[in-house]
């Protein structure tokens, strides 16, 4: 009876309202009858169902962080939260990512995304991509391009994003090559660029391209309008490295003036806050921190790429912050603390709270995204295939 009575719908009203339920509902629903499940699983879904309009209160948290199990031994773990009532709230239970156990501090194990829903986990040698709604997974196959002998290949930067004209996603990776002998200084550096291509499902090398150092800082590997952006460094100052998922292109963003400069004394994030691109300025965890003096910068670009157009948005006090970590609801920064909590800062109200989330200092990584069904791509037959958590 009930599924003469789908039959009878008009598939247009059944996208129409289907559109509307979250993810987990929508797996359920795909029970219900054939159709409706082609329909969910139909491209043409997939994208309304990411397009539909949402609020901030539709948001949620991946949090990444790292637990000390024995002496030199670290667990990663994975865990989804909703915010309800400025409290973060489980969803799933956690999984610990045996992928990437490791026998050190799992700092430089960031989260990087989100683009459509999907976020790439990467340990700079594994790279997972998953996507945390539908909780579905593919491990990337390692790139094949290494170095000769006597030469040592470093991992910088990862960048995940979508190719809008040719629609398919691209992992980018900036790789530093340089002479490492024993019995020697290391020689010159030099940049070599990776870029794993979904529909060809592997891995190519972008050529003839000369690159600044790229600056690893804790937040950064920024996706935003379809460019990912890194520090990097040229002739002592600082600068914004930007590559374009379209084009395959790099430029150069300028920082602020006063933050040019390369330094010991500050650090710097990139977070997207009110839908702009959002430079952090924060004073060296690493050096003692003078509460009256030390204060935390954001700088917001009004005119995106154009260098001219930042503004210093907020001057803040915070407790000493080991990195920041994203911006959730539109106006709360959030940051790792030193001894590895998650604290709050509400730039409305400058009201500050420290969270019950926490782990290894250092490890803590998260992502702010909104539900959706996108697939992960599926590889040839001698990739790896879709797995769940």
């Amino acid at each position: 009876m009930v599924n003469g009575i789908i039959k009878k719908l008009p598939e247009d009203l059944v996208s129409n309202i289907l559109v509307r339920f979250p993810v987990k509902s929508l797996i359920r629903l795909k029970c219900i009858s054939k159709s409706w499940y082609a329909l969910i699983q139909s491209t043409t879904f997939i994208h309304l169902h990411l397009n539909y309009q949402t609020t901030i209160e539709d948001e949620f948290i991946l949090f990444k962080h790292s637990i000390k199990e024995e002496p030199n031994e670290f667990i990663n773990v994975l865990s989804f939260l909703s915010g309800d009532d400025d409290a973060f709230n489980p969803l799933f239970p956690d999984i610990n990512i045996t992928y990437m156990s490791s026998n050190f501090n799992c700092t430089f194990y960031p989260l990087v995304g989100p683009c459509h829903g999907l976020i790439v986990l990467t340990d700079l040698t594994t790279i997972i991509l998953f996507n945390p709604a539908t909780r579905n997974f593919r491990l990337i196959p390692p790139s094949p391009f290494g170095c000769p002998q006597g030469f040592h290949r470093s991992v910088e930067g990862i960048g995940f994003g979508f190719d809008s004209i040719a629609k398919y996603y691209k992992i980018v990776r900036i790789s530093e090559v340089f002479w490492n002998p024993w019995d020697d200084y290391p020689g010159p550096k030099e940049s070599k660029i990776d870029v794993y291509d979904f529909s060809m499902d592997c891995w190519r090398k972008v050529e003839h391209v000369n690159l600044p150092l790229i600056y690893w800082l804790p937040c950064s590997e920024m996706l935003y309008k379809e460019v990912v952006h890194w520090f990097a460094t040229t002739d002592m100052s600082m600068i914004i490295l930007c590559f374009d998922m379209c084009t395959e292109i790099f430029r150069i963003i300028k920082m602020p003036d006063v933050c040019n400069i390369l330094t010991n004394e500050q650090y710097y994030g990139l977070v997207i806050l009110r839908e702009s691109l959002t430079l952090i300025s924060y004073p060296n965890p690493m050096s003692p921190i003078d509460p009256i003096k030390d204060k935390v910068h954001v700088w917001v670009m009004e005119e995106y790429p154009v260098s001219k157009s930042w503004i210093l948005k907020n001057t803040i006090r915070v407790v000493p912050v080991e990195s920041p970590l994203a911006v959730w609801k539109n106006n709360i920064l959030l940051f790792q603390s030193k001894n590895g909590h998650v604290i709050s800062y509400d730039i409305n109200s400058n009201e500050e709270k420290e969270h019950i989330l926490h782990g290894f200092p250092a490890s803590l990584s998260v992502i702010i995204y909104k539900e959706c069904f996108t697939s992960i791509p599926r590889g040839s037959h001698n990739t790896s295939k879709v797995q769940n958590f």
